[in-house]
């Protein structure tokens, strides 16, 4: 009987063992006992290793989640440093509060809290043991994010480099010059700043020369009782500066040998601005003319621009000699070119007189002004089509603009109400820093020759200095400390 039982169950039994003596697991109540591995606490032995997330031991590692609702999180503390490391080593999935509740509905919304918790809570992550993150999946507030780096492999080698650090410029002047009797006029442009490093600055009826180099002063001029200093300019090569005179004359003077050269005439009244180019000297006056100068040439002027219509105080000609840029009291912008009389654009949008003027020396026909009290922006020029590329309300009147030949950058200086200085870049406009120290309008600017050092002047009777453009060579911040000790003297 017992061979019968061993043939129907194909079993080989030793003699004196029945099938009742042997009980079998059958493979679907051990598969079930190992599925039922829901906690730690519980041990089952098996010949198989199976991964389960929930036999690892996180807590090893301070990863699992500590339930006190009672107590806040404070900033930096562990369980803000967990969250973070769960969501960079096993994915966004795994951090989120829906997917690491037991139940699988204890922090989801909507429609996730049924697919929680049918699905596992503890189901491995898709980006488990991955050293390339999906971008789709990738947490977009994670410091370690592929969206911020720029690449999949947080390792690459050709991964951008950190952005640099703001430049800081100095907050306050180095050297501040007294200039009794220098004038509070908007339309005037007495100070200039030689190639050869000497600053002219017009006082009154004198012109005043200041060698930066060793802080000599000398007297170049007076035009004497009955006349006045409305405008002075450099040639660029610094040798020879202009003088623009309240009774309408330009005169120009050797500045090594303190001596007048020549006396031009040509206008009927106050010439407050003059620009040199290459070989020709033009001035803009309140008689509302701008004369072409050629020293060359025995008369006094060899052409005559004709289209402000009111006085003009703006005045620059492009580094490239090719156009000249004319501002005035009728808030037009007017560009012409060698070959005309008459100007090319016409640039109407300004509200207010335009006297500050610069040119790019990065890009050609790039231009820019800025406007009076009224107007207070900064405006942008494509001379090629006459097109406005931009403009910025910079909310007090703007003085005088510079372009600085270092770095593509822009200062501007204001009066009405604020009379700060402003650093800009370009082409954002983004302000870099915001400078004041004068008490009234800062109605004068000039760069120096080597491109870091400006000096502004004002009716408060003060000429500052400020260093806020870096050098060509090495693109570091500039020094509190200059050329020149900190400390107040005389110009004259």
């Amino acid at each position: 009987m017992a061979s019968q039982q061993n043939t129907r169950t194909g079993l080989n039994l030793p003699a004196g063992m029945n099938q009742t003596s042997l009980r079998l697991e059958t493979f679907s109540s051990s598969f079930r006992g190992i599925s039922s591995l829901s906690s730690p606490s519980k041990s089952t032995c098996s010949d198989r290793f199976i991964p389960c997330r929930s036999s690892s031991r996180l807590h090893a590692f301070d990863l699992q989640d500590h339930k006190e609702p009672t107590t806040p999180v404070k900033e930096g503390g562990n369980e803000a440093y967990s969250r973070l490391l769960k969501s960079e080593l096993f994915g966004s999935d795994f951090a989120s509060p829906c997917l690491l509740s037991p139940a699988g509905g204890g922090g989801g919304g909507g429609g996730h809290g049924s697919a929680s918790s049918s699905s596992s809570p503890m189901s491995p992550c898709t980006n488990m043991l991955r050293f390339k993150t999906d971008r789709s999946n990738s947490s977009p507030n994670s410091p370690f994010s592929p969206s911020i780096l720029g690449n999949d492999n947080v390792f690459s080698s050709d991964s951008s480099p950190p952005p640099k650090p703001p430049r800081k410029v100095p907050k306050t002047p180095h050297k501040v010059l007294d200039a009794p009797s220098l004038q509070d006029d908007f339309y005037l442009n007495v100070v200039d700043w030689s190639s050869q490093n000497v600053l002219a600055v017009g006082l009154g009826t004198c012109v005043y020369l200041w060698t930066a180099s060793n802080s000599k002063v000398k007297k170049l001029c007076d035009l004497g009782p009955n006349d006045s200093v409305c405008s002075v300019q450099w040639t660029r090569e610094g040798s020879f500066i202009s003088i623009g005179t309240s009774h309408g004359q330009v005169q120009v003077w050797d500045a090594t040998q303190c001596k007048r050269v020549r006396t031009m005439g040509g206008h009927q009244t106050r010439t407050g601005v003059l620009a040199w180019n290459s070989r020709i000297l033009s001035s803009g006056s309140r008689d509302r003319n701008i004369l072409q100068h050629d020293l060359r040439v025995q008369s006094d002027y060899v052409s005559k621009l004709v289209g402000p219509k009111s006085e003009v105080c703006g005045l620059k000609w492009s580094h490239d000699d090719r156009e000249l840029a004319s501002g005035g009291n009728d808030n037009q912008l007017l560009v012409w070119n060698n070959h005309s009389q008459n100007p090319i654009l016409k640039l109407t949008e300004h509200t207010a007189a335009v006297k500050a003027i610069t040119w790019s020396p990065h890009q050609s026909g790039l231009l820019a002004s800025g406007g009076g009290t009224a107007d207070r922006c900064i405006r942008f020029w494509n001379t090629t089509n006459g097109h406005q590329l931009n403009s910025i309300d910079t909310g007090s009147q703007v003085c005088n603009l510079a372009w600085s030949k270092n770095v593509n950058e822009i200062v501007s200086t204001h009066g009405y109400s604020q009379n700060q200085i402003m650093l800009w870049k370009y082409p954002s406009m983004a302000k870099v820093a915001t400078l004041t120290g004068h008490s009234m309008r800062v109605l004068y600017l000039a760069t120096s020759p080597d491109g870091q050092t400006i000096v502004t002047g004002a009716g408060d009777e003060t000429l500052r200095f400020w260093n806020v453009f870096p050098s060509v060579k090495m693109q570091t911040p500039v020094k509190d400390t200059g050329l020149w000790s900190l400390g107040r003297t005389q110009i004259r």
